[in-house]
């Protein structure tokens, strides 16, 4: 069986390659700097936060890098956590509220408008301060409201980890080569590192926490530059992020692009991996997907584990742990071979060791 991606593919148009270090020559990340909002307060209470996991990140079925970070409590997994408390960032609305029951998770998704254009996200609050708990909707439920808060307010607590992006929708990341295919969910190409929309000392601390250490430090979700491999592809006939069906909608996606914490390292992130949601490093970290092309040809890649190190020992995930690396295993799980076939147009076809052949056919 031979599956042809139509790969939805990232970046800015007629870019240069990468040279290797996570971000292309083109570079797509947007200059926040000078940008009017400065937020004066921090999204959650840091000073309880152990790490921040930064934007980015291919994890399971998030097969495209991941549009929100996470603020990770020192005892997440626990049984007894402790409760670290949500702030709005500046004055604005609460504009919805949505309970993630439909998510097998009794914990709230809400948005804050802080102006026309910012918005700041949050998900997996646990729990709703008591001006958000009466406006609620019940189980799996959502609902627009119109609630105002101030810079600074309690919005509710959590524990473990929260989810956390800021959206711009007066910036749009180059490094989405086709806006198109994100019509599910229109904010992610408007998510840049959120980082610099926060004053200077709570900046720094946002900083310090992070367990990235290259810029942009808050992380990158963008990386698609047009006519090379990198960045993210979409199964044809599938429609784009939002997939044929919303309780799988990654199934048709895919995506060669750079780790979240260690932006050298390539991550080769499959939808459907023998019916599984997989990713794998590349072994000899090469190629650099952002140097391939049509002119290419028939490029092959052996996929590999990796695992990520605290010196010489494996990280174990739940501690603060700055200037982690990455090292792939020397054993191949599979191999796959790749080939733009036109600008935007990708053929996978991926040999596992139990002999079975999948191809497919991607676009942008």
């Amino acid at each position: 069986m031979c599956l042809i991606l139509l790969i939805g593919c990232g970046g800015g148009g007629g870019g240069n390659a990468s040279s290797g270090d996570g971000n292309s020559d083109n570079d797509t990340t947007p200059d926040i700097n000078n940008q009017p909002t400065s937020f004066n307060y921090p999204p959650v209470g840091l000073s309880k936060v152990e790490f921040i996991l930064p934007l980015g990140g291919m994890i399971g079925n998030h097969v495209t890098p991941i549009d929100h970070q996470y603020y990770v409590a020192p005892d997440f997994g626990a049984a007894e956590t402790i409760q670290i408390d949500v702030y709005s960032p500046a004055d604005g609305t609460v504009s919805s509220l949505q309970h993630m029951g439909n998510f097998n998770n009794d914990d709230y998704r809400l948005v804050v408008d802080h102006s026309d254009t910012v918005q700041s996200i949050y998900i997996h609050v646990d729990n709703l301060s008591e001006k958000l708990a009466a406006h609620a909707p019940m189980n799996g439920q959502y609902v627009n409201t119109d609630i105002a808060v101030s810079a600074g307010e309690i919005l509710g607590n959590y524990a473990g980890s929260v989810d956390y992006n800021l959206v711009d929708y007066d910036i749009t990341l180059a490094g989405f080569i086709n806006p198109d295919s994100y019509t599910a969910e229109p904010w992610k190409i408007h998510t840049p590192d959120p980082f610099g929309y926060f004053n200077d000392t709570i900046r720094q601390t946002l900083v310090a926490k992070s367990l990235r250490t290259a810029e942009p430090i808050g992380g990158k979700i963008d990386h698609d530059i047009d006519g090379h491999l990198v960045g993210n592809w979409f199964l044809e006939n599938t429609n784009g992020y939002a997939g044929l069906d919303s309780g799988n909608y990654w199934l048709g996606h895919l995506s060669f692009a750079y780790d979240y914490i260690v932006p050298n390292h390539i991550i080769a992130s499959f939808g459907d991996y023998a019916g599984e949601q997989r990713q794998f490093g590349v072994l000899g970290n090469s190629p650099d997907p952002a140097e391939v092309t049509v002119s290419n040809g028939l490029v092959m890649y052996d996929l590999v584990s990796y695992e990520y190190y605290e010196g010489d020992l494996p990280w174990d995930r739940l501690s603060f742990t700055p200037g982690l690396t990455m090292d792939n295993y020397a054993f191949i799980d599979a191999v796959v071979l790749v080939q733009l076939i036109e600008a935007r147009r990708l053929k996978v076809e991926i040999f596992l060791w139990a002999n079975l052949l999948r191809c497919y056919r991607f676009y942008r």
